[in-house]
């Protein structure tokens, strides 16, 4: 069937492979480097303790079969020397039947870690790796021509992404209806970047514009994802245009990569000739009619499953980020609703006094803001998860519940593995007899604040966030403390 086959989308499709490879890497990256202090047996959220009480049929995963910290190591190593492999071309140089195997395997392979990943793993963007890498599975190889099928599949999860975010931000913070959100948003998003101080100090009549064009970007431009080309090339790339410009204000994992790779899986090269001198497309032979079949059943499931996040854009009550089967095929996406207008960071010091009445010294981290004259850095699309969290931590104790005196616990024992997360660790020798947790108030320094300090932030004590604890106390808080 010559219509099944879409020969100028060659290009877009291995644009879009490298790319979701590319993620890949830095999911299982993260995941090999990370778990043994969030997940991993004596982590802050043991796995074990978790499988104990999820059953697999709501959270599938190969470690329902059996779990150590040994066996999560290798599928994390594994995925990253697959994914590795896959950004290198490998799907490009075996059979049909081994690449789609290859992309399953690596599917398979992150599923597994998101399903047992809890809190750690509650963002949107593992949902969207994970629908994405569904899509990857069915869209052939270098010997095969691009299938239309999942061509207007990866559209439609581009527009899901879009729109979605644009809909939850017109229904949500009344800041975005009245274009004034970024006053604040690049202050307080969760980890700014070396250029988020410039952004947030850019006019206001620009920030005004930045989130007029957002609402045209993410409300309007989507729609033409369904129009002939050219149209929908150029509207994918005003959207790659506008996922660059969110990668160079702030730190948002992978989602503004995978992003730009749906929107790069849009273009024909009848566009991309427009810029580049690309030669005809080829002649494909046909498609093995067992791909063909797979390829169109793949797509009716989708179709199916799209129901419920059909309807929950239409909802005036519409989610974020929620996954409706348990395999993360068909999901909903969106991005911050509500926009801080103040931003609020938690400190964690440690002191050698037992009567805790001098010698705190200050815990560093790697992304989030603490030394007032350490210029955020750019980490994305590598995800510091715990950085992370203590964002949100900051914004309300019920988000750090299960793990933050666990945390503590680690503080006053050295935990190497914690400490590996950690960019600073004021106690190398000894560990503390207290910890505590204080609570800032963090704002961007002026342009005279900058020259005349050399801070890139500004910060003033609100509250201890946790008054200081030691092992003994937290011993009888804790029914698992490190000893």
């Amino acid at each position: 069937m010559a219509w099944f086959a879409a020969p100028e989308y060659r290009l877009a499709r291995e644009l879009f492979l490298r790319l979701l490879a590319l993620v890949y890497l830095c999911g299982f990256l993260a995941a090999g480097r990370q778990f043994r202090a969030l997940l991993g047996s004596r982590g802050l959220l043991p796995i074990p303790r978790f499988l104990a009480r999820v059953p697999a049929r709501h959270a599938p995963s190969l470690f329902h079969w059996h779990y150590s910290d040994r066996l999560y190591a290798a599928v994390s190593w594994t995925g990253a020397l697959l994914a590795a492999a896959l950004l290198g071309g490998a799907a490009n140089l075996v059979p049909l039947g081994a690449a789609m195997a290859l992309w399953a395997l690596a599917w398979a392979l992150y599923l597994s870690i998101v399903n047992v990943g809890q809190t750690w793993y509650a963002f949107g963007w593992e949902s969207l790796l994970l629908e994405a890498g569904a899509l990857a599975v069915f869209l052939g190889n270098a010997d095969t021509a691009p299938p239309v099928l999942v061509m207007w599949l990866l559209r439609w999860l581009l527009f899901r992404v879009e729109f979605g975010a644009g809909l939850i931000k017109w229904r949500g913070d009344a800041c975005w209806r009245k274009l004034t959100c970024l006053y604040h948003h690049h202050e307080t998003q969760p980890m700014p970047g070396p250029l988020s101080w410039y952004f947030h100090h850019l006019p206001r009549p620009l920030h005004k514009a930045e989130a007029a064009a957002n609402h045209l970007v993410q409300l309007a431009v989507p729609v033409a994802l369904f129009l002939p080309q050219p149209i929908a090339s150029d509207a994918a790339l005003l959207m790659a245009v506008t996922q660059l410009w969110l990668i160079a204000s702030g730190n948002f994992a992978w989602l503004n990569w995978l992003t730009v790779a749906l929107a790069l899986a849009a273009l024909d090269t009848g566009t991309l000739r427009r810029v580049l001198p690309i030669a005809p497309d080829p002649h494909y032979p046909a498609q093995p009619a067992w791909y063909q079949g797979l390829v169109a059943a793949y797509t009716l499931l989708v179709a199916v499953r799209s129901w419920g996040p059909a309807r929950n854009l239409l909802s005036p009550r519409q989610q974020m980020n929620r996954s409706y089967d348990p395999l993360h095929l068909v999901n909903t996406y969106g991005a911050f609703g509500s926009v801080n207008r103040v931003r609020h960071e938690i400190v964690l010091e440690g002191t050698s006094d037992p009567d805790g009445a001098h010698g705190w010294r200050e815990y560093g981290f790697h992304g989030k803001p603490g030394e007032v004259r350490r210029l955020p850095r750019q980490f994305a699309p590598y995800h510091l998860r715990l950085d992370w969290l203590m964002w949100f931590a900051a914004i309300s104790p019920s988000y750090a519940r299960s793990w933050f005196l666990p945390l503590l616990a680690r503080l006053l024992v050295n935990d190497p593995d914690l400490l590996r997360l950690l960019r600073h660790n004021p106690f190398p020798d000894t560990p503390p007899v207290l910890v505590r947790a204080r609570l800032y108030r963090y704002r961007f320094t002026t342009g005279p604040e900058l020259r005349d300090t050399g801070a890139w932030w500004h910060r003033t004590p609100l509250r201890d966030y946790q008054r200081p604890v030691g092992l003994a106390e937290l011993g009888r808080l804790l029914p698992e403390a490190p000893g």
